[in-house]
């Protein structure tokens, strides 16, 4: 991607530096977030609360050349979500765009939906309106997902920001609503239609950005689509030893992300990107 040399975004929060902190300053809470999170997925956290358990809390940890690399990269990626949502936003949906905030952070960071580990991937609160960003996730996309790559990076964030736009939208309050009451089976499909969306909504951004900068290069598309194939619930449980279960799909086989991916890159309209319609709801 044609990312470098561009705006960075004011709305970065850099957390970094101020360390990874162990089991005993992210808490009880935290790590029954850690825990959790690992059940719900069948993955073996032990090597991860190992190494929690190994690190001072609270030990500060100067950034690599690497680390501040993905700084900028994200800051820049960010900048050009908001360039692209204040203009696509009001158009197709009539609503303003407000800027959201990117945390990064290492290890574990508290936010206003409560305590989260680096375990549990990039997130977003839409109670502080914030994305939450552990950059060492791009490191395991690249050594663990086989899915790296500046493009699949990108697309991490503008999948993200989706979310955001979700909020804005009143589309996130009104599902969680709605999944408080129904069963955990329609709570799952309910989850996997918004993060569908999310999906959709980060190919219009991906399509817009490369017609304002020319952002994408030669096989940049192909890297955001592995990555989308990487987290696809299918594949997540298959890579722990699961057989895949799509009752207990949250956010969709690696087909049906890559399939949204590329219906929001390939219409440019949000009203495409209607995963709760194409379900029949």
């Amino acid at each position: 991607m044609q990312w470098r040399g561009r705006r960075s975004s004011r709305n970065i929060d850099d957390r970094r530096s101020l360390g990874r902190r162990g089991a005993g300053g992210m808490g009880i809470v935290g790590m029954l977030v850690v825990l959790a999170v690992g059940y719900f997925f069948g993955v073996d956290i032990a090597p991860i609360v190992g190494e929690l358990d190994q690190q001072p809390a609270g030990t500060g940890q100067p950034l690599s050349a690497r680390d501040r690399e993905y700084g900028e990269f994200a800051s820049v990626i960010l900048a050009d979500t908001e360039d692209v949502w204040a203009a696509v936003l009001p158009q197709q949906a009539d609503i303003s765009y407000v800027e959201p905030t990117l945390v990064l952070f290492r290890g574990s960071v508290q936010s206003a939906c409560g305590g989260a580990s680096a375990a549990m991937g990039p997130f977003y609160c839409p109670n502080d309106q914030r994305v939450y960003l552990d950059t060492d996730f791009f490191e395991q996309m690249q050594q663990r997902m086989q899915a790296g790559g500046d493009a699949a990076f990108a697309y991490v964030i503008a999948h993200e920001i989706g979310h955001h736009v979700q909020n804005l939208m009143g589309t996130l309050g009104q599902v969680n609503s709605l999944r408080s009451r129904v069963s955990k089976a329609d709570s799952n499909a309910l989850s996997v239609l918004v993060e569908l969306q999310a999906d959709c909504y980060a190919g219009i951004w991906v399509r817009q950005a490369d017609q304002r900068f020319d952002l994408l290069e030669t096989g940049d598309l192909q890297e955001a689509m592995r990555a989308a194939h990487a987290v696809g619930d299918d594949v997540i449980q298959a890579g722990a030893g699961r057989t895949p279960m799509p009752d207990s799909f949250t956010h969709g086989s690696a087909r049906q992300r890559q399939d949204w991916l590329m219906r929001g890159y390939n219409s440019g309209d949000m009203a495409q990107c209607d995963t709760f319609a194409a379900a029949g709801l």
